[in-house]
């Protein structure tokens, strides 16, 4: 039976990734790879939608690749490169965006929130553009399932709007994926204010766990985060969301259910809980840090697993670009 074939992406925006970036996404990924022919790669054209230091870009580009490997995307089960290695990415976003109306790219959400954040002068036409080339993205590979959370849906709508357009009008060319929407994995919340979701965005980076943090710096922050008042060890996100929160982080990382542990810690106060959690934490980080800095250590080695994977990733998106070309009437 053939496998269902898969592409995700991420962007190389921040120095590490957190821990809610891993467990609501990366470690899907992982499961994904075993039983499908997988796609993944670090999308770093799309990071170019906000003024650029190009240092720090190539080092983010870098980063990202490397935890990827270290927390377990195997480019031996995947194909694992660089969405600017690939010159197909661009080719096709440019034929996407002549399918693309214009009040149909005005209605995407990100957009509308993002420019009116920024102001029309401040926000750049790769904004507008940018679900054009995630369209591309999906479709150059014939992709069958696309890994995304929900805020991403409207996106994946579009992608297939625009392959049945095209497949209509120029005949059969583009395989009409769907959305994956991942399991509703472990909700993972900031660790000063456990009522909202952990991100890089957060006002302070004190209730962020990230994985190239130094494990003291980590163990630091839980035993510093916020918790609720009174002593017991319940889940009860409405009343002990600071509690439940570390509770999900401790569960998800040890594999033990919570019940498990609010027996264990029952009697026992917050500061005994929340060192048994920083430990739970720095033990699964740690040699996933570790890896990652081994991988950045030898850049050509790293370089090279990811031009193997866009010279892999390549077959399939130029052979997609010549089908596309010629079902257009260009000349090839």
């Amino acid at each position: 039976m053939t496998r269902k074939r898969v592409l995700s992406g991420i962007q190389p925006t921040h120095d590490s990734f957190h821990l809610g970036n891993y467990l609501g996404a990366v470690k899907q990924w992982v499961e994904l790879q075993k039983e499908h022919d997988a796609f993944y790669c670090v999308v770093d054209l799309h990071a170019l939608t906000v003024e650029t230091d190009p240092a720090l870009l190539r080092k983010r580009t870098l980063v990202s690749a490397a935890q990827l490997i270290a927390l377990g995307v195997d480019p031996d089960k995947c194909t694992l490169f660089l969405q600017s290695h690939i010159a197909e990415h661009n080719q096709l976003g440019w034929i996407m965006e002549c399918l693309t109306g214009f009040g149909e790219a005005s209605r995407m959400t990100q957009f509308k929130d993002k420019s009116q954040k920024s102001g029309s002068d401040r926000t750049v036409v790769g904004l507008f553009t940018y679900p054009m080339l995630q369209a591309a993205d999906i479709l150059l590979y014939q992709a069958d399932l696309v890994p995304v959370g929900e805020d991403q849906r409207q996106h994946i709508e579009l992608t297939r709007d625009l392959a049945g357009r095209f497949n209509s009008r120029y005949g059969a060319t583009f395989q009409i994926p769907e959305a994956y929407i991942m399991k509703a994995g472990a909700k993972i919340n900031d660790l000063q204010d456990p009522t909202s979701k952990m991100s890089k965005s957060a006002a302070s980076m004190q209730g962020v766990i990230e994985i190239m943090d130094s494990p003291e710096i980590n163990a630091k922050k839980i035993k510093s985060s916020m918790t609720d008042t009174g002593r017991e060890v319940r889940f009860d996100e409405k009343e002990k969301p600071g509690i439940s929160n570390l509770l999900t982080i401790h569960s998800s990382l040890s594999g033990r259910s919570i019940s498990e542990l609010e027996n264990e810690f029952e009697g026992k106060g917050y500061g005994d809980f929340k060192s048994a959690v920083a430990e739970v934490v720095v033990d699964y980080l740690a040699p996933i840090r570790t890896r990652t800095l081994e991988l950045l250590a030898d850049e050509s080695a790293l370089v090279e697993i990811l031009r193997v994977g866009a010279a892999k990733a390549r077959v399939v998106a130029s052979e997609t670009l010549v089908k596309t070309y010629k079902n257009l009437g260009i000349v090839t």
